[in-house]
């Protein structure tokens, strides 16, 4: 079985994390601080906080926008649940916007309409590796006093009209878990070029304290106070020397991601019933998924019978995403239903992501291609 996403363990993870082990450091050390500005550097942004999951960052980028009850936080209806459940977290209500036919990302047409007094903020999801339309979103956010959380957690290495992803909202949020781009087995970041908003980052991911345990024994203190509510948001050293180890290679596997992802464009534009997702010009697209929209009428049965006919070929065909506001605590909380976004809910029943990620060969991606063409068998 070939499966949509695996992560790449070479000989220099293991070293990274063997020296770790043996640093006498397993947590709230040095290589927390080295893999946070490493990667800062690597996306050129300038404050950066590891946290222990694409989760907990989204909820620390809440909570440092002092989201809270009240509020309204403006979502896509695709994407993880996480997405949507960090504004949950801290009181507040989310408010999911229509995404883009061909693309699947966030509808700026959507998202103006969903604007109220109560709107604090917009959850600009890259879906699948493609950065979402940050010009006409940033455009809504000044005209309305908002601000914007990018969830780039499919995104590190992509780029928007030429501005690498990180730097394209007043807080992005990337996960580390095995399938993403680089691993730290779990893990995530939140990344600002606000000193102020990383510093409440800092304090929210441990118990909102004012310092850690490394910082005090540099210091040579035992003091400390907690100044506001916080969690157990910290990612280890170890997991950070993961992340350090396999951060000079990124690059390397975005093109990889890419290069897969062109052989899929090509093989695709012959075959009716498979449409892969829309790739803007003025973006760098990381792929983390690979997404085709199936024509379920031309192939005569349902999504579920293509992903298991796909499955029976030994290809892990998976489905990003059901739509959050179809989902039972959703409903139930917040009243939400169906119609309320058309595009997302007609899209989610005909959506499939095949497998891509470096480890895979040409052999394996043509293996894909040959089980999707067929489905038409």
């Amino acid at each position: 079985m070939i499966p949509y996403g695996r992560q790449t363990i070479e000989a220099e993870d293991l070293a990274a994390v063997a020296e770790a082990l043996q640093s006498g450091w397993l947590t709230t050390g040095p290589r927390v601080e080295a893999f946070e500005k490493a990667f800062g550097e690597t996306l050129g942004v300038a404050h950066n906080v590891a946290v222990n999951s694409g989760t907990a960052a989204l909820h620390a980028a809440m909570h440092a926008l002092k989201v809270g009850p009240g509020d309204e936080v403006i979502v896509p209806a695709i994407t993880f649940a996480a997405s949507a459940n960090c504004a949950v977290y801290e009181g507040a209500a989310p408010v999911f916007a229509d995404v883009e036919s061909d693309t699947l990302l966030i509808d700026p047409a959507s998202v103006a309409g969903k604007i109220t007094a109560r709107t604090k903020a917009i959850v600009a999801v890259d879906y699948a590796g493609q950065p979402a339309d940050y010009e006409a979103l940033g455009a809504l956010a000044r005209k309305h006093n908002l601000k914007i959380v990018a969830d780039a957690c499919h995104a590190p290495g992509a780029a928007y009209k030429g501005r690498a992803v990180g730097s394209l909202a007043d807080i992005s949020t990337f996960s580390f878990h095995p399938v993403k781009h680089l691993t730290t087995a779990e893990g995530g970041m939140a990344s600002t070029q606000d000193a102020g908003l990383a510093a409440s980052m800092r304090r929210f991911r441990s118990h909102g304290i004012d310092s850690d345990h490394r910082q005090r024994s540099l210091n040579g203190t035992f003091a400390y106070d907690m100044v506001e509510l916080g969690y157990n948001y910290r990612l280890s050293d170890l997991q950070c020397a993961l992340g350090i180890a396999q951060l000079p290679r990124l690059a390397a596997w975005v093109a990889r991601r890419r290069a897969i992802a062109a052989r899929y464009d090509a093989a695709f534009a012959n075959l009716p019933f498979a449409r892969p997702l829309a790739a803007r010009a003025d973006r760098l697209h990381a792929y983390h998924l690979y997404v085709v929209e199936l024509d379920l009428e031309a192939l005569g049965m349902d999504r579920a019978r293509a992903f298991n006919l796909l499955r029976a070929a030994g290809v892990g065909a998976n489905v990003h995403y059901s739509p959050v506001h179809l989902m039972t605590f959703y409903r139930e909380r917040f009243g939400t239903g169906e119609g309320q976004c058309p595009v997302a809910e007609r899209a989610a029943e005909r959506i499939l992501s095949l497998p891509v990620f470096p480890l895979m060969t040409d052999a394996d991606a043509a293996r894909v291609i040959d089980a999707v063409a067929g489905l038409a068998k």
